[in-house]
């Protein structure tokens, strides 16, 4: 059954979680609605309330709450999960990091990015223009961990996935598909457009957290020179992505 506009909908998940959901859509609006009520539960959870919750995890279009039934009282903690939704839901405003993240557009790191432009008609240095030019907006992370799936992607740029995915996709590879972009954390098959890499590693075990990008984060690119790539890559350790 099809949610309105303004509907927030509760979805058993066993009975140890349920979603809140606030749309049937992928969109900014819907997702900025996630965003804040996993922030708003953030920070009833630091002022010593929500008792039970374990866990929430933020998707496109809901937001994922895992509770120990041991210790939480069900309908309790929905009613105050939902009101905490219902107040954040007409103008959320909780936003994440902002990232500036250096990548290089070369043809054999970007294989696809000339196939694009030339189905949008524009040349090579005009899609990487429109894409370092955009500010992305990390609807979830999914796929691996550390595969932030952000959205804003310019139309020039969409393209509904490769036919035939790759068998294997470098690591650092920043993609574009439908309406997303995103960058591969370690090498893995994949079906979306390559555009180019960055150094910088979206996953890694000797950070707290590992991975780089959370749900909120906005995110920009900027293109770097292959010498610049090169020698990022072979000690990446100085190379420090743009955070604030």
């Amino acid at each position: 059954m099809a949610m309105t506009k303004d509907a927030i909908r509760i979805t058993d998940l066993g009975d140890t979680a349920f979603n809140v959901e606030f749309g049937d859509a992928i969109d900014p609006v819907t997702n900025a609605k996630v965003t804040a009520l996993a922030g708003a539960v953030r920070l009833a959870r630091q002022g010593g309330g929500l008792a039970g919750l374990v866990e929430t995890i933020p998707t496109f279009r809901s937001l994922m709450i895992q509770y120990d039934p041991l210790a939480a009282d069900r309908a309790g903690l929905e009613a105050e999960i939902l009101a905490l939704a219902r107040a954040n839901a007409e103008a959320p405003t909780a936003k994440g990091r902002s990232w500036v993240i250096p990548a290089c557009y070369d043809a054999d790191l970007g294989e696809d990015l000339d196939q694009l432009g030339q189905r949008a008609g524009l040349s090579r240095d005009q899609m990487i223009g429109l894409h370092t030019g955009t500010e992305f907006t990390v609807h979830m992370l999914g796929f691996m961990p550390g595969f932030a799936y952000m959205g804003g992607l310019p139309e020039a740029l969409r393209q509904p996935r490769r036919a035939s995915p790759r068998l294997k996709v470098p690591p650092g590879s920043v993609a574009v598909a439908e309406s997303l972009c995103a960058v591969y954390p370690w090498e893995s098959p994949g079906g979306w457009h390559l555009i180019g890499q960055t150094p910088v590693r979206f996953f890694d075990n000797t950070r707290s957290p590992p991975a780089l990008l959370a749900a909120g984060d906005r995110v920009r690119f900027r293109a770097m020179d292959r010498a610049e790539f090169e020698a990022a890559r072979k000690d990446p350790s100085p190379l420090m992505p743009e955070g604030s």
